[in-house]
């Protein structure tokens, strides 16, 4: 099933937002490629998978340099999502028809997590990074995120 995004997955800060949403258009590539049959599920397979582990990677080193009290419970959550995902992977690379599971799996999985997890760092990030000193950040947020991902996103 196709994820239309809409503002209520938005937190206001507009390089997650970003990020999140290039997600869901990931996991709807690998919905529409493993209905219709054509095109290269393992290669959008493989990039969804990597842009999420650099999502991860940022939105940690986002949430550290904004000082977010709970950093150690988000980073859990988002190392047990990654050994779900690795499961996943690891059956897909054995010749299991493993796509629209992962995918279904991710939007669950994003959506919620957005809502519940995410938004709970986000008023911190917006006042500690994105606010008053915001220009002290700018710097900072675009090395990160250079780090992070290859290309923009």
């Amino acid at each position: 099933m196709k994820t239309i995004w809409s503002s209520q997955y938005e937190l206001g800060i507009e390089v997650i937002d970003n990020q999140h949403k290039r997600i869901v258009e990931y996991i709807n590539q690998i919905h529409e490629l493993s209905h219709s049959n054509s095109g290269d599920v393992s290669e959008v397979l493989h990039n969804l998978v990597d842009y999420t582990y650099s999502h991860f990677a940022f939105e940690e080193a986002l949430m550290e340099e904004a000082g977010y009290p709970a950093l150690t419970e988000h980073q859990f959550t988002h190392r047990t999502f990654i050994k779900q995902i690795e499961t996943l992977k690891q059956r897909f690379n054995q010749g299991e028809q493993v796509a629209q599971e992962l995918a279904a799996m991710l939007q669950h999985w994003l959506l919620n997590h957005i809502q519940e997890d995410d938004s709970s760092y986000s008023s911190l990030v917006k006042s500690n990074i994105l606010g008053e000193h915001a220009e002290r950040h700018q710097n900072w947020v675009k090395k990160a995120f250079q780090q992070y991902f290859k290309s923009p996103g």
